[in-house]
């Protein structure tokens, strides 16, 4: 099986074409990484290639409860516990940076911290905070020019410490599923007058090439959602075009992947395939027999599981058995402590 073979992404090896998808568990009490967030991600460590749950690059990017942070030396220090343990047993494994932008609440944020967006304009819906039960998403500030900067600066600041201090891999920028990057892409959420809002691919770019700069652009990767409608952001026309001149743009960085959120709608997979000239994820969806068949068509390099993960630590080892795959309590995916998390050993 293709899936089985080994896989050079960057000056990396990976030893299969799992990637474990990058998903939220909200087990990071105080947003640090601990001791339960270790064992979860060594059970799991089979896969050629796991990228992290979303971790902030700023105190401002905390807006969901309990997710993690690798802005202060602490918080990468404490990731390192991570790392090691997956590299003992012969995995790779690249931090997601997660800047959660008008998705969040300042119930969930520390001390001075703020919700920020391209725009004033509130995304629908509510956010879970631990102190007042879920509340509406909040009007976050219009970042000023001066803010944008500092934020492409808080992205490098936490690759240096991801890879440096925390042992990382590399680093996934998320730019998907209605977080900041994401929102400056969408028209719905980018309404700005500047450079920022007539190309709303200029601060995802130079997000991409800070960070390229700070660690090498072999280690950095990014997730985008075409299609995606998740935290409120707009579908829009074009959008195929749209995704194909930005792969463009990012594929002059030479970054190590592009992974891309498939919703099954125009041709846009292709479109950036075709204009991103190096690896690229699969995403969303995927069992092994798609998963087989879409590697064999050269539709894309690696294949990101998530779901599979959750309930089974050892996906690999089953996969190459033929063994059943175990269920998943979706009640218990974002509740403190093992249960639905460890414990499905």
């Amino acid at each position: 099986m293709k899936l089985f073979e080994s896989f050079e992404l960057g000056k990396m090896t990976l030893k299969n074409k799992f990637v474990m998808a990058p998903m939220t568990r909200s087990r990071a009490i105080g947003n640090i990484p601990n001791s339960l967030m270790v064992e979860y991600y060594d059970q799991r460590a089979s896969a050629g290639l796991i990228i992290t749950e979303g971790t902030s690059p700023s105190p401002n990017g905390l807006g969901y409860a309990r997710i993690p942070g690798v802005f202060t030396k602490e918080q990468a220090q404490a990731w390192r516990h991570v790392t090691d343990a997956v590299h003992a047993k012969g995995g790779k494994i690249f931090i997601q940076l997660m800047h959660t932008g008008r998705i969040g609440h300042v119930a969930n944020l520390p001390a001075g911290a703020q919700i920020l967006g391209p725009s004033a304009i509130a995304a629908k819906g509510e956010m879970w905070t631990d102190t007042q039960g879920s509340q509406p998403h909040p009007t976050p500030k219009e970042m000023t020019v001066g803010e944008i900067e500092q934020t492409i600066q808080e992205f490098a600041n936490a690759s240096k410490l991801a890879v440096n201090e925390g042992g990382f891999d590399g680093v996934e920028l998320h730019g998907a599923n209605g977080y900041l990057i994401d929102q400056f892409l969408n028209p719905g959420s980018n309404k700005r007058k500047d450079i920022y809002g007539t190309d709303r691919t200029e601060f995802p770019f130079k997000v991409a090439q800070a960070v390229s700069q700070a660690i090498g652009a072999e280690k950095t990767g990014i997730r985008v959602s075409p299609y995606g409608t998740f935290n409120d952001v707009a579908l829009f026309d074009g959008t195929d075009e749209f995704y194909a001149d930005f792969a463009r743009k990012l594929s002059s960085l030479k970054l190590a992947y592009i992974h891309v959120i498939d919703h099954g709608k125009g041709d846009v997979k292709r479109m950036i395939r075709e204009n991103f000239k190096g690896p690229y994820i699969l995403s969303t969806g995927y069992d092994i027999a798609k998963a087989e068949a879409h590697l064999k068509e050269n539709l894309g390099d690696l294949v990101a599981f998530g779901k599979a993960f959750i309930g089974n630590p050892d996906f690999v080892e089953k996969t190459r058995k033929g063994l059943p795959l175990r269920d998943f309590d979706p009640s218990k995916l974002y509740t403190p402590g093992p249960e639905g998390y460890t414990d499905y050993v």
